[in-house]
């Protein structure tokens, strides 16, 4: 995880340090989970990680997954979503993200690259988010592009699924 995702993290739970995470909570692991899905049309689905802050503080919990989809981005988001320019298509919100980029590689089946979102939100009972609503969508932003960053680079995909080093938070022209 990159240093702007940390303290994308602290921005949205108020924490700066989070209880371990099981270990096969790992980018590596839902990359060879990933990697080993369906072998043709169809989507495979699963849990990157969950975010857990410290016990005796007030408790939050964050999903990290990631969707494989044999199709491109369609249809007009959510109002509640802001767009940005990142890989084929970055959402955010002030309670989540989700960033889907198009990854071509030997680990991956099929000749057409594949389609992979990782999703960034809370967990739990919903609830009104609390904070200011466009440092959280920039800090659910960070945090979806530096997990999309490190599972393009694990999947070992051409031009890194097409994302840019930093997270790009100004909205995209509509």
């Amino acid at each position: 995880m990159t240093a702007d995702a940390a303290e994308a993290l602290e921005v949205i739970t108020g924490a700066s340090r989070f209880e371990a995470s099981a270990e096969k909570s790992t980018i590596a692991h839902a990359a060879q989970e990933l990697s080993g899905g369906s072998g043709g049309a169809g989507t495979v689905d699963g849990d990157v990680c969950r975010i857990y802050t410290p016990v005796g503080t007030p408790e939050v919990e964050l999903r990290i997954t990631w969707l494989r989809s044999d199709g491109t981005p369609a249809g007009d988001p959510a109002p509640k979503f802001t767009v940005l320019p990142m890989g084929e298509r970055a959402l955010t919100s002030t309670d989540g993200a989700v960033i889907r980029f198009a990854c071509r590689s030997a680990e991956l089946t099929g000749s057409a690259p594949a389609h992979v979102d990782i999703g960034v939100e809370r967990g739990g009972m919903p609830t009104e988010p609390e904070g200011d609503p466009d440092e959280l969508k920039d800090a659910y932003a960070t945090v979806a592009h530096s997990f999309s960053l490190a599972m393009a680079k694990e999947l070992g995909c051409e031009n890194d699924g097409g994302l840019e080093p930093r997270p790009s938070l100004d909205p995209a022209p509509r």
